[in-house]
C-alpha cells in the first residue's frame, strides 16, 4: 500500500539485512542517495541528519561557493559537472530544469512497517517515489527508487512535456553514486561466438562510456558494469554494478571527477530526433538495475534472488531440450527429424525444436524470412505429422521464428519495400543477406503477428525460438526516414506479450546471433536466453561463467555440442561436452544418428543426473572459486540453508604445478557435516590423478568447517575434463531445506 510521506521528511532509509540505501529528500528537492551500499543498522534522527551532513565535502578553491549536493538526476543547476541524466531542450530553452518535488511516496514490498521519527523513515524493502515538476520549463519529472527484497537498487525516471511546443529529448538516466574506494572497474567485451570476455581497468579521473548502437543489446555488450575494491573477486572486496534492463541502443558509464565525486549511470541511448515529446507526451526510461556485493558472486546473487521471485519466472522444471539446427541445417526431411525425435525420446529429452528452414523458400539463408508460412515444397503434408511424432514420443514441440527481420528475396518484401527498416529512400546495407522488418508500423506488426497466431493455433506449439540475427544499422521508420530504434524495441517486447497472453503457457527463447539480446528487459518477457552460438564446450565455460553474473543458470540454455565442433573446429569428449552443459538449461545440438550405442548410453546417463539434480542447480546459489591456478576453475551451487550442494572441478588448460593445490569450498555451512561423492556420470576421463582423500563413487564425510577453511587437495586432471562433487548434509537437513524455501 503506497503512503504519501509528510513534507517534514528530510531522510528515507530503505534497508535488508545486506543492503542500505539512504536517500535525501530534503528542500523539495530531487533525490540524492546520500549510501549504497553495505547495511547501516538501525539508525535514529541525529544519525542521519550527521551523515547527510558528512556527505557534503569542504570548498575547495576556484569551486561553486554552495557544497555540491548532486541529485540522481545530474541536474547541473546543482554544481554537477559530470554527466546529466536529463539532456533535452525546448528550440534552445528549457535545457537546464530545476525540478521542485510536490510529493514523497512510498510502497512497502509485501506488509513491511514504515517507522516515521523525526525527519526519519525507515522501512525495509520499498519502492520510493518522487513527483516533482518545473513550470517555467513545461516539464513534469516521476523518479521512482526501488530496493527489491533481494537487495537490488533499480530506478527510472518519467518525464512529461506539460507545455504547449514539443520538448527534443536526447537522454534520460540515472546516476548512482558509489565510494571513492571503489577504483577497479570490470566490464565485458564480445563478438559473436564469443560473448561475455571479461576486461578490467583502472577508474581515473574521466568518464568510461560503454554505448550500444546496434539496436539490440549486443555480444560486445557490457551485461554488468562494475566498479569495487582494487582486486575484487568472487567472494572479497566491495563491488557495486549497473545493468541496464533494454534490448536496444543504451549506454552505461562510470565516471569520476575532479572533485574525487564517482557514480555509475545508465540510460537508453536515443538517436536525433527519435524521441520528441509533443504537449502531454510522456517518456519512461527503462529500468536501471544497481547490485552491491561482497565479491561478485554476492552481487550475483542479488540478480538471481530477484529474478527469482518475479511472478513470471519459470516456476516448471526446465525441460531438457533438442535443438534440431546443427543436426540438420536447412535439410528437412520428415523421416529425418522423426528419426532425431525417436532418439532424443529414448535419452530422456523433453522438449524438440525444429529451427530455420521450415517456411516460405527458406532453402538456404538467402530467402523467405519474414513469409511465416509452411513451405508446401518441404512440409506437404504441413508440420502436423512431425509435430504429432514429437508429441506422441511425450516430448513437447518448438519452432524457430525470426519474427523482426526480412530477406529482401521473400513475399513481404516485395509486397511491402516500405515496412523495410531505413534512412529515407533507401534501404540499408545488408547483414547476412536480411533487412529489419519495422514492427513500429502497425501493418507490419499486424502481418507478423496474424502469421504467427495462425501457426500457433493450428499446431499444439509449446515453444518459440525467437531470433534476431541483424543489427540496426540505419534503422529509419518510413516515409520521413526518423529513426526508429525505440519503437522497435518497444514492439517487439509488446509482440511477445501479447501471444504469452493469447497462448498461456507458451515459453519464449531469446536467441540474437547467440548471446546478443542477453539482458533483464528482454527477460520480462522471455523464459530463457541463448548464450552463444558457440557450443564448443571450452569457450563455453567462460560464456557460462560470466552470462551468470546477471542470470541464473535455469535462464541460460546450455547445450551438448557435436564431437567437433562446428563453430571452432576442435573435438572433445562426450564427458567434457556435457559436464560444461550440465550447469545451464539443458539441451542437446548435435545430430543424435551418429551417435554410437555407448555415447548415446553416456548421453542418457547426462541427462538423468541433470533431471535428478535441476531442482537443485536451478534454485541453488552460485559460487564461483577463485582457484589456487587459473587453469583450474571450480563453480557450483549451494542450496537454501546448505544442505545440498554441487560443485565442478574443471581443467581448462595445463596447470603450472601438478599438484594444483587445495580447493576450498565456500558458501556451505560451517556446522554441517556433508558426506561428499564424485558423481560424475560415464566412464573416468584419461589422466584423472586421484589424491588420497578423494570420495570416488563411496564418498568422504567432512565438516563444512574444514571444506571451507583447510579445504582438500585437488584431482589431476587433463585439460578438458572435469569431475563433479556432491556434499549432502542428510535427508532430514535437506527436509528442513525444503521447508525454508517453501516458507
Amino acid at each position: 500500500m503506497t503512503e504519501r510521506l509528510p513534507s517534514s521528511v528530510d531522510v528515507v532509509h530503505l534497508r535488508t539485512s545486506e543492503v542500505s540505501v539512504l536517500v535525501d529528500v530534503s528542500e523539495r528537492r530531487l533525490p540524492a542517495i546520500l549510501h549504497w551500499g553495505a547495511p547501516l543498522g538501525d539508525l535514529d534522527p541525529l544519525q542521519a541528519a550527521t551523515l547527510a551532513t558528512s556527505t557534503v565535502s569542504h570548498r575547495t578553491p576556484n569551486d561553486m561557493d554552495v557544497p555540491l549536493r548532486p541529485d540522481v538526476l545530474g541536474a547541473q543547476h546543482t554544481g554537477w559537472t559530470g554527466r546529466p541524466g536529463l539532456v533535452g531542450d525546448r528550440n534552445g530553452t528549457a535545457w537546464s530544469p530545476r525540478f521542485q518535488v510536490t510529493g514523497v511516496a512510498l510502497e512497502p514490498a509485501g506488509s513491511g512497517a514504515v517507522i516515521t521519527l523525526a525527519g526519519l523513515v525507515t522501512v525495509g524493502p520499498a519502492l520510493l517515489q518522487v513527483t516533482a515538476e518545473d513550470r517555467e520549463a513545461g516539464l513534469r519529472l516521476v523518479v521512482e527508487l526501488q530496493l527489491t527484497p533481494s537487495g537490488l537498487l533499480r530506478g527510472r525516471a518519467t518525464l512529461t512535456n506539460a507545455a504547449d511546443e514539443p520538448y527534443r529529448l536526447q537522454e534520460l538516466g540515472l546516476v548512482l553514486p558509489i565510494p571513492g574506494h571503489a577504483r577497479e572497474i570490470l566490464d565485458f567485451a564480445g563478438r559473436w561466438t564469443k560473448e561475455r570476455v571479461p576486461q578490467r581497468a583502472r577508474l581515473d579521473v574521466g568518464t568510461h562510456l560503454r554505448e550500444g548502437r546496434k539496436g539490440r543489446t549486443g555480444a560486445d555488450a557490457a551485461h554488468v558494469l562494475s566498479v569495487g575494491e582494487t582486486g575484487f573477486g568472487f567472494a572479497d572486496g566491495e563491488v557495486w554494478g549497473v545493468h541496464l534492463g533494454f534490448s536496444g541502443n543504451h549506454r552505461v558509464w562510470a565516471e569520476r571527477l575532479h572533485n574525487g565525486r564517482q557514480v555509475l549511470g545508465g540510460s537508453e541511448l536515443l538517436l536525433p530526433g527519435e524521441m520528441v515529446l509533443a504537449a502531454g507526451q510522456t517518456y519512461c526510461s527503462p529500468w536501471l538495475y544497481g547490485a552491491y556485493g561482497q565479491g561478485l558472486d554476492d552481487q550475483a546473487s542479488r540478480f538471481h534472488a530477484w529474478t527469482r521471485a518475479r511472478p513470471q519466472h519459470p516456476s516448471r522444471p526446465r525441460p531438457v531440450t533438442l535443438n534440431v539446427w546443427e543436426a540438420v541445417y536447412f535439410d528437412h526431411r520428415l523421416d529425418r527429424l522423426t528419426e532425431l525425435a525417436d532418439r532424443a525420446a529414448a535419452i530422456g529429452v523433453e522438449r524438440f525444436v525444429l529451427d530455420d528452414g521450415w517456411f516460405g523458400a527458406r532453402r538456404d539463408d538467402s530467402a523467405g524470412l519474414g513469409d511465416w508460412v509452411v513451405s508446401p515444397d518441404v512440409w506437404p503434408d504441413g508440420l502436423g505429422p512431425l509435430v504429432d511424432h514429437v508429441r506422441m514420443l511425450g516430448m513437447e514441440f518448438g519452432l524457430w521464428f525470426e519474427p523482426e527481420m526480412v530477406n529482401p528475396d521473400s513475399d513481404v518484401a516485395r509486397a511491402h519495400p516500405e515496412w523495410v527498416m531505413g534512412p529515407r529512400g533507401r534501404w540499408p546495407l545488408e547483414a547476412r543477406r536480411q533487412q529489419v522488418l519495422n514492427l513500429g508500423i502497425p501493418e507490419a506488426y499486424e502481418h507478423v503477428r496474424n502469421q504467427m497466431v495462425a501457426l500457433l493455433e493450428e499446431y499444439p506449439i509449446g515453444y518459440i525460438k525467437w531470433d534476431h540475427n541483424r543489427d540496426l544499422i540505419e534503422a529509419g521508420t518510413r516515409p520521413d526516414g526518423r529513426p526508429g530504434v525505440h519503437a522497435q524495441t518497444l514492439a517487439a517486447y509488446r509482440l511477445m506479450a501479447e501471444l504469452k497472453e493469447r497462448f498461456p503457457g507458451l515459453e519464449i527463447e531469446s536467441c540474437s546471433s547467440g548471446g546478443a539480446r542477453v539482458d533483464l528487459g528482454v527477460l520480462e518477457h522471455a523464459d530463457r536466453v541463448w548464450a552463444s552460438d558457440c557450443i564448443d564446450p571450452l569457450e563455453r565455460q567462460q560464456i557460462h561463467r560470466w552470462t551468470q553474473q546477471l542470470i541464473p543458470a535455469e535462464l541460460m540454455g546450455a547445450h551438448v555440442a557435436s564431437r567437433r565442433s562446428h563453430t571452432t573446429g576442435r573435438m572433445h569428449s562426450l564427458h567434457f561436452r556435457a559436464g560444461t552443459a550440465l550447469w545451464g538449461h539443458l539441451g542437446i545440438e548435435w545430430d543424435l544418428t551418429e551417435a554410437t550405442d555407448e555415447e548415446s548410453a553416456e548421453l542418457a546417463q547426462w541427462v538423468a543426473f541433470h533431471r535428478e539434480h535441476r531442482d537443485l542447480l536451478h534454485s541453488g546459489r552460485l559460487v564461483r572459486l577463485d582457484a589456487p591456478d587459473p587453469a583450474l576453475q571450480v563453480h557450483g551451487v549451494v542450496g537454501v540453508g546448505g544442505a545440498e550442494a554441487l560443485f565442478a572441478v574443471v581443467a581448462v588448460d595445463t596447470p603450472d604445478t601438478d599438484p594444483v593445490g587445495r580447493i576450498r569450498f565456500r558458501g556451505l555451512d560451517p556446522d554441517r557435516v556433508y558426506h561428499v561423492r564424485d558423481v560424475t556420470p560415464g566412464p573416468d576421463p584419461h589422466g584423472l590423478r586421484r589424491p588420497p582423500w578423494w570420495p570416488g563413487r563411496e564418498g568422504a564425510t567432512l565438516s563444512g568447517r574444514v571444506l571451507q577453511t583447510m579445504g582438500v587437495h585437488a584431482p589431476g586432471l587433463d585439460p578438458e575434463t572435469l569431475r563433479i562433487l556432491h556434499l549432502d548434509a542428510g535427508s532430514e537437513a535437506r527436509d528442513e531445506t525444503e521447508e525454508v524455501a517453501q516458507r
